[in-house]
């Protein structure tokens, strides 16, 4: 079986995290994967993972069948019109950049461009990664299934349509980062209380990993799962009564709403 060649343009933490997923699966043995970035100390730090090195975005093009475009939505563009003279019919591009449309992909290389859509998260670094995707009409069945498959190998893969890749921003990319900073308010107050940081983050991470279990293996609604935790006149009620009074509900709807609109100042 010949190997999938598939280049990154973008080494940084996202694009290395896809690439150390995919060396750390079971197809790694099947594709040749590729990598540019300016910052060369990016890509010398994946050649254990058997990442080889190119020196231009259009060395890159032309070598690869599959280009993730793995930089920030600021610098795309010169990405793209650096990667155009060795752009085909043939080549898939495959964004991680959130808020830029397959259209303005097309606009930047050629107008028959494949595209797919991907936004991950960086537990994919684990194999725990939480991945939405979709596609335009040029890209085949097979060619799909390749991409899905990959991240699939690195977790969870859920395709959506074309005009909700970036809704889905908040749900499952940036998400980890606000989960984060959930868990280091428990983490504070556990260690302002005495604490020792080893048992608080081996408990809560747990609780953490629980909690989504419940979620998706219970049965149970949110709502129900809630109930089952909050005894009448209970420490949870007490606790869930300031959460409310916070709005924290709220809030987070609103910075959801925050990143939406942002991925769409980003596709202007």
């Amino acid at each position: 079986m010949d190997k999938i060649s598939i280049g990154f343009i973008g080494a940084g933490n996202m694009g290395a995290a896809i690439m150390k997923g995919i060396a750390g699966s079971s197809a790694a043995e099947n594709i040749h994967l590729y990598a540019y970035d300016p910052d060369k100390s990016k890509t010398a730090a994946l050649r254990e993972y058997g990442v080889e090195e190119v020196y231009s975005e259009a060395e890159l093009t032309e070598k690869c069948g599959y280009i993730f475009l793995a930089v920030k939505p600021q610098i795309i563009e010169s990405a793209l019109e650096a990667a155009a003279p060795s752009a085909g019919a043939e080549k898939v591009f495959v964004s991680i950049a959130a808020g830029i449309t397959a259209e303005f992909i097309a606009s930047k290389t050629i107008p028959e461009a494949k595209v797919i859509l991907v936004m991950p998260n960086t537990p994919l670094l684990l194999g725990e990664g939480a991945t939405a995707l979709s596609r335009n009409e040029r890209v085949t069945d097979e060619e799909f299934g390749t991409i899905l498959d990959i991240f699939k190998l690195c977790g969870k893969a859920v395709v959506i349509p074309n005009d909700k890749m970036k809704e889905i921003i908040a749900v499952n990319s940036s998400s980890p980062a606000f989960i984060y900073l959930f868990a280091k308010g428990f983490i504070e107050y556990a260690e302002s209380a005495g604490i020792g940081a080893g048992a608080v983050k081996e408990l809560f991470t747990q609780a953490l990993i629980g909690s989504a279990k419940m979620i998706t293996d219970s049965g149970y609604t949110i709502d129900e799962l809630i109930k089952m935790v909050s005894s009448p006149g209970g420490t949870t009620l007490a606790g869930l009564d300031c959460l409310y009074e916070g709005k924290l509900i709220e809030t987070v709807k609103n910075a959801c709403d925050s990143c939406t609109r942002r991925a769409y100042e980003l596709s202007k």
